[in-house]
């Protein structure tokens, strides 16, 4: 009897080890290195790097305004630094900002305490300028990336780890109708297209109308990568919102979870029903942030209860019981699973 106890005993503490093992490792996951959106919906993310010159952005900002299109550009610390208030610009029309590093070197090449202060310090560059954050998305200089710099960035708070599976080449010099042809002819839902703000890609701001014209007549929505992968875009405590056509002073603050009262208090607004488009609001430091959204994920072949776990840092319990999961190993290709927040 005493033998069969220390034998349950010992499996328990084997079991027990596998878990906080796995749970330690979930903690440090990997950045997520993702070149296209999963889904069957007809979106499509727009991207800009943003170099040393960013001698398009206020061209492409015009265009993407008078097409009601909202992108994503990922920054460089040392181009932030260079042109403070194009970056502003970029903040202002409410594009979302994700990380490229300071000084768009080869992270393959880079130590790890290099990678971390290259991010940090392009982190703290941007949100001195735009009192945005960056996280949780990256994009790698060259796309040169393995499995040490997805550690690295994911340490980092960087979650997700962008490639692109429309490369328009345009940084070095083709035509206009080169990079529509080429995002036209290759376009798929969840595409994500990858384009330049720099002098270098002189046939980005010509492309851009016909190509957004040509993609609506085919039906496809223009989405950030935070909307095209579902992730939280919660702001951080005293953010600034940029008001849009059909908002209001009470929808706002209901979005954000403050009182209009405080809401007006924070910006000097006397007329509850007075705000325009365009003005930058302050939101008060004790807001709540939005919910994030449930993420759903389509299993794959190879997916385990463990490796989706360990992607989106939560454990395999809490995904099993949002999913009402009673055999972690059983899951099956195509099942559909939503991702606990």
């Amino acid at each position: 009897m005493l033998s069969k106890w220390l034998k349950v005993s010992a499996a328990f503490v084997l079991i027990l080890f596998t878990v906080l093992s796995f749970s330690s490792q979930s903690q440090a996951a990997s950045s997520t290195y993702i070149t296209k959106g999963n889904t069957t919906e007809k979106v499509v993310a727009l991207t800009f790097d943003d170099g040393s010159d960013g001698t398009n952005i206020n061209k492409i900002l015009d265009i993407l305004s008078a097409n009601k299109v909202t992108a994503t550009f990922f920054l460089t610390g040392s181009g932030a630094k260079s042109h403070p208030s194009w970056i502003k610009n970029i903040s202002a029309k409410n594009h979302q900002l994700g990380n490229h590093s300071y000084s768009h070197a080869d992270f393959t090449k880079l130590s790890a305490s290099k990678i971390t202060s290259e991010l940090s310090t392009t982190e703290k560059t941007i949100k001195d300028i735009t009192g945005k954050s960056t996280k949780p998305i990256f994009r790698a200089p060259f796309g040169a990336s393995n499995a040490s710099v997805l550690k690295t960035v994911g340490n980092a708070g960087y979650t997700h780890t962008l490639q692109w599976n429309i490369d328009t080449v345009d940084w070095k010099g083709v035509s206009s109708t080169q990079i529509t042809n080429k995002v036209i002819n290759n376009i798929v839902p969840g595409s994500i297209v990858l384009m330049h703000t720099g002098a270098g890609a002189s046939g980005t701001p010509g492309a851009l109308p016909g190509m957004i014209s040509k993609l609506k007549a085919k039906g496809y929505k223009f989405v950030t990568i935070s909307e095209l992968l579902k992730l939280p875009t919660a702001p951080v405590s005293g953010t600034k919102y940029t008001v849009k056509a059909g908002d209001t002073l009470y929808s706002i603050a209901r979005t954000y979870k403050v009182t209009v009262s405080a809401l007006a208090k924070a910006n000097n607004i006397t007329n509850y029903n007075l705000i325009k488009v365009g003005q930058v609001l302050t939101i008060p430091g004790k807001s709540t942030p939005p919910p994030a959204t449930s993420i759903k994920y389509t299993v794959k072949a190879g997916d385990t209860l463990y490796s989706i776990a360990r992607s989106y840092k939560t454990t395999v319990a809490k995904i099993a019981t949002a999913n009402n999961i009673s055999d972690v190993n059983s899951i099956r290709v195509g099942q559909v699973l939503v991702i606990p927040n």
